[in-house]
Order: C-alpha cells, then structure tokens, then sequence
C-alpha cells in the first residue's frame, strides 16, 4: 500500500505536531515532505501531497479542499513570528518587503498595512537575504524563525498576531491540516491522536529544540504565544480572513 504524503512547514511552531507524527505508529504509514509554508501549499495544489499544514491563504485555490483536524497553527494576540520590522515609525514606512515564504502572512500584511495602519506603502518582492536591505523608508515583513532572531536588529517590530487582534477583536490562524483527496477515516483519527500527542508533550519538544534555537524561550513560545486548537473563534477569524482578500472559503469546516 503506497504511504500517503504528508506535508508539513519546517518552522519551530510545528515541531510539536512532528514530534506526535514521528512517536506514532502512523510514521510507518505516512511518506513526510517538510518545506517552507509556499512550498507546502505548492505540493498539495499540485497533488504532490495527500495532506499538508498549508497557508490558509491558499485553502481556494486547492480542489476538494477540506480541514481535516481539530489542530491548526493560529494565535491570540501576540505571535512572535510573524512581524514587519522597520527602521522608523510604520507610518512613515514607504516601501515594504513581503516575505516570500508565506502566502498568508503576506495578505495579513496587506490588510493590516491598509485597514489598519492606513498606509500603502509599494510592495517589494522579495529573495533570500532581503532582510539585510531593510533600512530607512523601507520595511520587511519577516516570519518563521528568523522573525524570533530579527526584533533586537530593527528600531520598531510590529507584530502582525497583535495588530489582527486589535483590528478584529479575534484570534487568528495561520495554517491548517487540509486534505485534497478521500483520506480513510481511521487514519485520519490516527493523525489527530498523534498531533495530540505531540501537544502533550510541549515541554518535551522545547527541551529537545533548545540546542537549536539558542537565547529563546520555547516553551513560552509554544504555550504563550502559539494557538495549536482550531476552535469556534479561530473558525470565525478564518471566514473572515478570506473574506478580506476577497477569496471564497471554498472549504468545509
């Protein structure tokens, strides 16, 4: 029987979710792809993935899209990871990179730059090391990893889990498990007990992440500032996060 293709983002966010994978017997039954978020979705809308921890920006474009899990990576505020730094006051911000391995957390930005901040700054697409032209009038959105490493490198940090927040009043979430094809019912009740156990065992997963991550915090990070559940308020924010970039759900919640 061939194993079915599971895609999940490289970040330190989803460390626990890989960890409950790889300590469940479902790892003899799953073939693993791990990428950046845009990759991710890449594989799924092409059909490269069965299933996959994708940027909930791309949910419509990816046929017979359906969530498949309770579990998502989302936040309450705060997320630490996703963040526009800057040099000078956002409003005077003129220019801004949007970071080319999220999808979703560069339409957030795109909201957040217009509705909340009120500014319209130019777009400027954006390459590996684009964080080092980040200077003056110019700002960068930056997420993943290196975000956690970038807010003693720039003057101001605008974190974008926080900005959404105080704009909605509502949680936010990032990515979700979306399957694009029939997935047996016991596997995926298999695949939510293993990303359960993976959460159980947060502080397990920090001590094992602190070599790699060094001067942070992990543990505050997973518990503090990221959501794992995809609840009632998450939903919410999610419907209403597509209807911002004018995209239809096109997904069964």
């Amino acid at each position: 029987m061939a194993k079915i293709k599971v895609a999940a983002v490289s970040y330190l966010n989803t460390k626990p979710f890989l960890f409950g994978i790889r300590h469940s017997p479902l790892v003899k039954e799953v073939e693993l792809i791990i990428d950046h978020p845009s990759r991710i979705a890449e594989e799924l809308i092409k059909g490269n993935a069965d299933l996959g921890l994708v940027p909930v920006a791309v949910i419509p474009e990816i046929g017979s899209a359906k969530i498949i899990s309770d579990y998502c990576i989302g936040c309450n505020g705060a997320v630490s990871s996703v963040s526009i730094y800057s040099e000078v006051p956002i409003w005077e911000v003129n220019e801004i990179f949007l970071d080319y391995q999220s999808r979703t957390s560069t339409e957030l930005a795109k909201i957040l730059v217009r509705n909340y901040w009120g500014i319209q700054p130019i777009p400027l697409t954006t390459f590996p090391g684009y964080e080092k032209l980040i200077a003056n009038n110019r700002a960068g959105l930056i997420i993943g990893d290196r975000a956690l490493y970038a807010k003693n490198k720039f003057q101001y940090s605008y974190d974008l889990g926080e900005a959404w927040k105080q704009y909605t009043g509502l949680p936010f979430v990032f990515a979700c498990w979306i399957m694009n094809k029939e997935l047996p019912s016991g596997f995926i009740n298999e695949f939510n007990e293993a990303l359960q156990f993976g959460i159980d065992h947060i502080s397990e997963v920090a001590e094992l992440e602190a070599l790699n991550f060094p001067g942070l915090n992990i543990y505050e990070y997973f518990t503090k500032n990221i959501q794992f559940n995809l609840d009632a308020g998450k939903q919410e924010a999610l419907k209403k996060f597509l209807f911002f970039i004018k995209e239809k759900p096109g997904v069964t919640v």
